[in-house]
């Protein structure tokens, strides 16, 4: 576990509205970026009443440093910690408005991400904001940079490089994330891939890759994440416009994976252009399918 101090990152000093952003016009931009009404002042669906905004985990392919009870049993309200080095992407949770809170207190630089219907996402212990307030993002959106390294700037009271996250519902009352996912599963379409972590793909890799495929490249088949010989001829056919040549066969090798690491050049691959896949070559591959547009 990286843990925080006892008192954690709760000490009561998180989740203020910086000067010059109202409330409302955190709401407002949530609405915006969620397709919401604002009715009386909450946001809403129309024609629901408050209805669960969708949430998912981008931090699958991290370790759980610090549970919730850890954070219960050391005197904090509540969170998820998750170990990773500082400057690590951090995406959002789900889509919203961004409030970014410098230097919270034990929490350190903050980043609130406000969903539909008074639900609030929580980011702690950040190197580095990346948005202003008020943008609206969506799931998926870079929000800002990972820190929580010992006495950093905005590291608060962490003790280890890592991400608090935690949620608050419409009542104010701070909840954990990773069941508030289990309660509320598929309303936000595909997960991202860990892979643009890890490198290593797997299952959920595979189904964004169909899911790409089949929105722009003539796949007709299931998003099962079992890639076979209709999914890569569709691969196949994709990498046309990477200076892939060869027949469409469904069968990928060298020149079909060189085309990929082309592609993969664009979200952060730099390594050679040689067809063989490595954990650089699918990382770089799996950034360009975390695009929300493929979810």
């Amino acid at each position: 576990m990286d843990p925080e101090f006892p008192s954690g990152c709760c000490g009561g000093k998180e989740d203020r509205t910086p000067v010059g952003l109202s409330r409302r016009t955190l709401l407002r931009g949530t609405a915006l970026s969620t397709g919401a009404l604002a009715v009386g002042g909450v946001v809403g669906l129309p024609g629901i009443a408050h209805a669960a905004p969708a949430i998912y985990n981008p931090f699958t392919g991290y370790p759980i440093t610090g549970t919730w009870q850890d954070h219960l049993d050391s005197g904090s309200l509540g969170g998820i910690d998750f170990g990773m080095g500082v400057g690590t992407n951090l995406p959002a949770c789900g889509a919203g408005t961004i409030q970014n809170i410098p230097n919270n207190g034990t929490g350190g630089h903050t980043v609130t991400i406000y969903h539909a219907d008074g639900y609030r996402s929580q980011y702690m212990h950040l190197s580095q904001f990346l948005l202003g307030n008020g943008a609206a993002v969506g799931a998926g959106t870079i929000v800002g940079r990972s820190g929580g390294a010992v006495g950093a700037p905005g590291s608060g009271s962490s003790t280890g490089p890592h991400l608090h996250w935690h949620m608050i519902n419409p009542s104010g009352v701070r909840i954990n994330p990773l069941t508030y996912v289990g309660q509320n599963p598929g309303g936000g379409g595909l997960p991202k891939t860990s892979t643009e972590q890890d490198g290593i793909p797997g299952p959920i890799f595979y189904k964004r890759m169909q899911n790409w495929l089949r929105i722009t490249s003539g796949y007709t088949g299931p998003i099962d994440g079992v890639p076979g010989v209709n999914t890569y001829a569709a691969l196949q056919r994709a990498m046309r416009g990477y200076g892939y040549t060869g027949p469409i066969d469904g069968v990928p090798g060298t020149n079909t994976w060189k085309a990929v690491q082309r592609l993969a050049t664009g979200w952060g691959y730099t390594g050679p252009i040689d067809g063989a896949m490595g954990p650089n070559s699918w990382r770089g591959f799996a950034r360009f399918l975390n695009q929300n547009q493929w979810d």
